[in-house]
């Protein structure tokens, strides 16, 4: 019984350390480099702890597999945590054939708070209309949904940007 509690404190602590590790990369790649250090100190005792009770019975091999499984579900669980946060910006850019009414898109975004900058592009089967748009990534999906509701067949491309200098871009209101 004491082996299986301390595999199960071994998965379970790897599971959180390396979601933390996760979520600390994006914090410090985003500039949010204060939360990046708190996340980066409790990571650390966990992994610590979890690293100790491994080197301590190395002759046990189901605290081995425990670690491993743990390394791999705190990846899983670390990417949908932060996939869940949705920090930072996004540039959507949206390529549109020239004979569509690009105008309808352009207002129904703009209605919903959204800058769009719009140019003219060469494709390979001619004329197109370019759009883009900067917002935060949180508002991505709502984007992405409305622009589809105009022109299904739309070539959508998303980028992560680190920050915005400038410009118009929709905020949320704090309650």
């Amino acid at each position: 019984m004491e082996l299986l509690l301390g595999a199960l404190f071994i998965f379970i602590a790897r599971t959180v350390d390396v979601s933390m590790a996760t979520v600390r990369t994006i914090f410090t790649i985003r500039g949010k480099r204060l939360q990046a250090a708190i996340i980066g100190f409790v990571e650390v005792i966990i992994y610590i702890s979890a690293l100790g009770m491994i080197v301590q019975n190395l002759d046990k091999i189901i605290n081995l597999i425990a670690y491993g499984l743990g390394f791999a579900s705190g990846i899983l669980v670390g990417s949908k945590i932060e996939e869940r946060l949705a920090l930072g910006y996004v540039t959507v850019q949206v390529t549109i054939s020239n004979h569509l009414d690009d105008d309808d898109m352009v207002i129904l975004l703009r209605e919903a708070g959204f800058g769009v900058t719009i140019f003219d592009a060469y494709g390979l089967e001619g004329p197109k209309k370019v759009l883009n748009i900067f917002a935060l990534r949180k508002n991505l999906q709502q984007i992405i949904d409305l622009i589809k509701s105009v022109e299904e067949d739309s070539f959508i491309t998303v980028m992560d940007a680190r920050s915005t200098i400038g410009g118009y871009i929709k905020m949320t209101k704090k309650k």
